[in-house]
């Protein structure tokens, strides 16, 4: 078996490329350019540029916070995806029910590849998925995306010491040391955990291209753009670094 071979059996294996996707009577699902709310071809995919995909989400997040989210037909999006998904971007989010990327950035199924842990943090696992969905799924944009009021970031600036949850913050603490933010350095100072929170996902982004050597040659090549985020939980808007 050739090297292209084994690639193509493995994105049949992992539901990439298994098919262009198609519509009820067997056409393609997508026109170009990119719509909101139609499902993904993998033609529509490869027409979208890294930029492109940051602005998507963004229009998307506009609608949802102004309460103008689109209404989908997810049981037809479903039978769309059931072969092949073509994802535009990914994002690394917060366990937060309240920061669901799908919901924040209004998009379908198929739409988007989403990583979420408590502290919108990674390891190596969350940086091989990046990779994967970068790679092999064809996804522009990595976004991480913190949010207010997070309770993650609140144990780390407390020193929370609860079973697994110790190791997780430890992950959050660079950003606690790094932030000098006059006042208290606890969780009743609103601004100083506010500006964690801000250099926890820069901080983020910096690690995902230095754990990567992939994705940092596909940014610098500008086939992918890694970007952070803070998702206002008050407001509905996503503010962007």
């Amino acid at each position: 078996m050739t090297a292209n071979s084994k690639m193509l059996a493995l994105l049949i294996t992992l539901g990439l490329g298994a098919a262009q996707a198609s519509d009820d009577h067997g056409g393609p699902v997508h026109p170009k350019p990119y719509t909101p709310g139609v499902t993904l071809s993998k033609a529509v995919q490869a027409s979208i540029t890294p930029e492109q995909s940051i602005k998507i989400l963004q229009a998307g997040n506009q609608r949802f916070a102004a309460g103008r989210s689109l209404k989908y037909d997810h049981k037809r999006h479903v039978r769309q995806t059931a072969l092949g998904q073509f994802p535009f971007a990914s994002v690394v989010a917060c366990i937060d029910s309240r920061s669901a990327p799908e919901q924040v950035f209004d998009t379908g199924v198929g739409d988007i590849f989403t990583a979420r842990v408590a502290g919108s943090t990674v390891n190596e696992d969350m940086v091989g998925s990046l990779e994967y969905a970068a790679k092999v799924g064809g996804s522009r944009a990595i976004v991480v995306l913190g949010h207010s009021n997070c309770g993650a970031i609140k144990g780390a600036c407390d020193d929370v010491q609860m079973g697994n949850l110790t190791g997780l913050l430890a992950k959050l603490k660079p950003a606690v040391e790094a932030t000098s933010t006059s006042g208290e350095r606890n969780s009743k100072n609103y601004s100083f955990v506010n500006d964690v929170n801000e250099m926890n996902v820069k901080l983020t982004v910096e690690k995902i291209r230095a754990t990567s050597p992939i994705l940092k040659e596909m940014e610098a090549a500008g086939q992918i753009k890694i970007v952070g985020a803070v998702y206002d939980t008050a407001t509905g808007k996503v503010h962007w670094q």
